[in-house]
């Protein structure tokens, strides 16, 4: 978490945090406590997907790479004020915003369009402004992550200058939900390893999922660490808080049977700009005389904003057993993803979905709880195949050059030079 003000004496400089210390919920509101008490309350809440100390080393020049945190570190230089927490509770992080606003009568704003000169801000009142940054795509290509960093970086040091031209004092909060980067000791036993990995799976499901009943029986389940939608390539939603934890969401459309489920999602204004939206995931259950056994399939995907305008997105690569739930590292329209979403009419191709450790099930539940889950990535990976190309490779050039050495044969006969020339017939 980064933290700074255009206001002086904002911390103590003995508020420094040391090396390896996490700091909790406790301590985090003891450290922001100068924000709720300046003259001038305007706090700006950046908010990433996830985020770590390590990723300003990691993609930094020193790598031969462009810094993408340049803005933000020439603003941690410049400011009057600044505090870097290196390690901060992901627990802390993830309920920063509700805290935020239990500790005050803000005036909450989300920023979409980033066009801070059209805010009409009372500095007389506490003006609580939350800019929700794009996901880091840090499950793929390297270059992927490193562009989205960067376009972050770009968005605070626009929101930062434009207030600052208008003369309006504020603070800034720079976190992420969940940390992007999980470092593991490689002196420790191999029990021990095991736990801690245990443990850091049972923490990435750091909330419930979405649960729909009829009645008192649940018929679908649904989770994702992120669930973001980007209308238009510029207005980013993002859906994670208001459908896990904030549970703002209408699940009351949601149809459950025995051979079709529809889970329903509509939202109330998520955004400026849109009123309603509603996000369906149609499934279907059906038995296979091929594998002697019923199959559930997520068709297809809909988008409706505002009662009017529609868009549907056909989906491939998920599919499971009825009786196991599905999950995917990445979903979304990319086509780089394992699971992805197809537009099939014009109004989908305005619209980017990005889902990550999604994780579905629509059938067959029991206990309320996700059946064994059918992964989105096959056995067969592409590491594994190259591996086998190459090893059959290596393994027939191998087996040509002792075929050749066993195919050399040595003379029976040699010439004695101190006897008569030794005459070989060509029949020999």
């Amino acid at each position: 978490m980064l933290l700074w003000s255009t206001q002086r004496s904002q911390w103590n400089p003995d508020t420094a945090v040391h090396e390896g210390q996490v700091v909790s919920a406790q301590e985090l509101t003891v450290l922001l406590q100068p924000l709720f008490t300046q003259s001038s309350r305007n706090l700006v809440l950046f908010l990433q997907d996830r985020l770590s100390i390590d990723d300003f080393t990691y993609f930094s020049e020193s790598y031969g790479n462009k810094n993408p945190f340049q803005n933000v570190q020439e603003i941690l230089q410049t400011s009057p004020s600044s505090l870097v927490l290196p390690a901060v509770d992901s627990k802390a992080t993830r309920y920063l915003l509700s805290a935020l606003q239990e500790s005050g009568d803000w005036k909450l704003t989300n920023l979409t369009n980033l066009n801070v000169s059209q805010l009409e801000m009372n500095p007389s009142n506490p003006n609580l402004l939350v800019v929700q940054l794009q996901p880091l795509a840090s499950d793929l290509k390297e270059i992927s992550t490193l562009e989205a960093i960067a376009e972050n970086d770009r968005i605070i040091g626009r929101v930062t200058m434009d207030l600052q031209e208008q003369g309006i004092n504020f603070s800034v909060i720079y976190t992420a939900m969940r940390p992007s980067r999980i470092s593991r000791r490689t002196d420790v036993v191999s029990e021990l390893r095991r736990q801690l990995m245990a443990a850091e799976e049972e923490d990435s499901l750091s909330y419930p999922p979405l649960n729909v009943t009829t009645g008192n029986v649940s018929c679908i389940l649904f989770y994702a660490s992120n669930f973001s939608l980007k209308a238009n390539s510029s207005v980013l939603i993002d859906l994670t808080n208001a459908t896990f934890l904030a549970e703002n969401v209408d699940v009351s459309a949601s149809e459950c049977s025995d051979s079709n489920t529809t889970l329903s999602l509509k939202y109330t204004k998520p955004v400026n700009g849109i009123n309603s939206l509603e996000i369906r995931f149609l499934m279907t259950s059906k038995f296979y005389e091929v594998s002697a056994r019923k199959w559930f399939t997520l068709d297809s995907v809909e988008i409706v904003q505002d009662g009017d305008k529609f868009a549907k997105f056909n989906v491939s690569g998920i599919s499971a057993p009825a009786e196991y739930s599905f999950h995917c590292q990445l979903v979304g329209t990319s086509n780089r993803y394992p699971a992805r979403l197809v537009p099939s009419n014009s109004e989908a191709k305005n619209w980017d979905v990005f889902i990550s450790e999604l994780q579905i099930q629509g059938f067959n539940i029991v206990n309320s709880q996700f059946s064994y889950a059918s992964d989105c990535t096959g056995f067969f990976t592409s590491g594994i195949w190259m591996g086998l190309v190459t090893s059959i490779i290596l393994l027939w050039i191998l087996t040509y050059g002792i075929h050749m050495i066993m195919q050399l044969t040595t003379n029976s006969r040699f010439d004695d030079p101190k006897g008569p020339a030794l005459s070989v017939p060509q029949t020999e």
